[in-house]
């Protein structure tokens, strides 16, 4: 496995990162203590180092077992690069037990390392946008926990672009720790953030990590087959333009001899954007699938055809700007000729 570094840091992280959400077997799924060791094992063997969870993950279970298996002595923890989140509710004692302000950024944390059981957290992202703290007391108190030593790097998930903006460029301003990440939903299925997200983290160089890249496991094209998952049938990745984007992605893997996994992995990869997609694996034999994405290349007729069949509407002012009318009046005739 290839390494890079994460956003504009000197931070070295695997091509892929390992999605333990399925690590602990409550709600009735997930993999065991054993089973998420195994899995461990596998991609740090394979080169992997970069590491996802979060403090609400299995109700807590997937940063004790993380925790479990970093303490473990065969184990180098400084080797991976742990990242996980804040935000969202680890219990319902009281009303700041979650949403985005410092006290519950402050009390998660500490729990986020009991669990873990370590000293610091490489990375820690911002789960999700409660839309009601000020982001200038998100930044300060992330700050904080990085000149604490606490938190080595930070990033956000899930949260409008003009909030990341702000809190970019407040941080930049006032010389505070900078977002390096940005984790969204983006797979051939959901390909919104297209519109403003991607093009606010190009600008800002944050690098992408997208949840569900395999869109659920639907484009897998398991449930193609009649296998069932825990896709509910009226869920939008189960639709009809879901399906019609999914046939494509298994034909072009049968047509270059590779899984269906791997060329929805791959195309997210060569979206003109850093990209290092979450890989979820509660069997080894799904690591060892995913893994297979790293020596792949598609080419630019299978990017096409892909792009084609998955094309959403950009709307205003992404679809206004790209008018060949408007392209004229804003660049004169140069718009081919200016690179970008």
């Amino acid at each position: 496995m290839n390494y890079t570094t994460l956003g504009k840091s000197g931070l070295k992280v695997s091509e892929l990162c390992l999605g333990t959400m399925g690590f602990g077997t409550e709600a009735g799924w997930g993999a065991d203590e054993r089973a998420s060791f195994e899995i461990l094992d596998k991609f740090a063997q394979a080169g992997g180092n970069f590491i996802d969870t979060a403090n609400i993950y299995k109700l807590g279970t997937s940063e004790k077992i993380l925790g479990n298996y970093l303490k473990n002595e065969n184990v180098d923890r400084d080797y991976f690069v742990l990242a996980t989140k804040y935000s969202l509710k680890d219990n319902d004692t009281n009303p700041n037990a979650s949403g985005n302000n410092r006290k519950n950024m402050m009390r998660s944390v500490e729990g986020s390392l009991k669990r873990l059981q370590t000293d610091f957290i490489d990375l820690l992202y911002l789960h999700v946008w409660d839309d009601l703290t000020p982001i200038e007391e998100v930044m300060r108190g992330l700050d904080d926990l990085v000149a604490q030593g606490k938190v080595n790097y930070i990033a956000i998930s899930d949260t409008p672009a003009w909030v990341i903006s702000k809190g970019n460029t407040y941080a930049e301003l006032m010389g505070w720790s900078k977002f390096v990440a940005l984790q969204v939903e983006y797979s051939l299925l959901a390909r919104t953030p297209e519109r403003d997200l991607i093009p606010m983290a190009k600008h800002f160089g944050l690098t992408l990590t997208p949840w569900a890249p395999l869109g659920g496991g639907a484009l897998t094209g398991k449930y193609l087959r009649g296998d069932k998952g825990r896709i509910k049938d009226s869920s939008k990745r189960l639709n009809d333009r879901s399906v019609s984007i999914t046939k494509e992605v298994v034909a072009i893997a049968n047509e270059i001899g590779v899984s269906a996994a791997n060329v929805a992995l791959q195309w997210t990869r060569q979206q003109g954007i850093k990209t290092i997609p979450i890989v979820g694996a509660t069997k080894l034999s799904q690591l060892e699938e995913n893994l297979g994405v790293t020596s792949l290349q598609l080419s630019e007729e299978n990017i096409e055809r892909l792009n084609t069949i998955s094309q959403i509407e950009l709307g205003f002012p992404g679809e206004f700007f790209a008018e060949e009318g408007m392209r004229k009046n804003n660049f004169g005739g140069f718009y081919d000729r200016i690179q970008k």
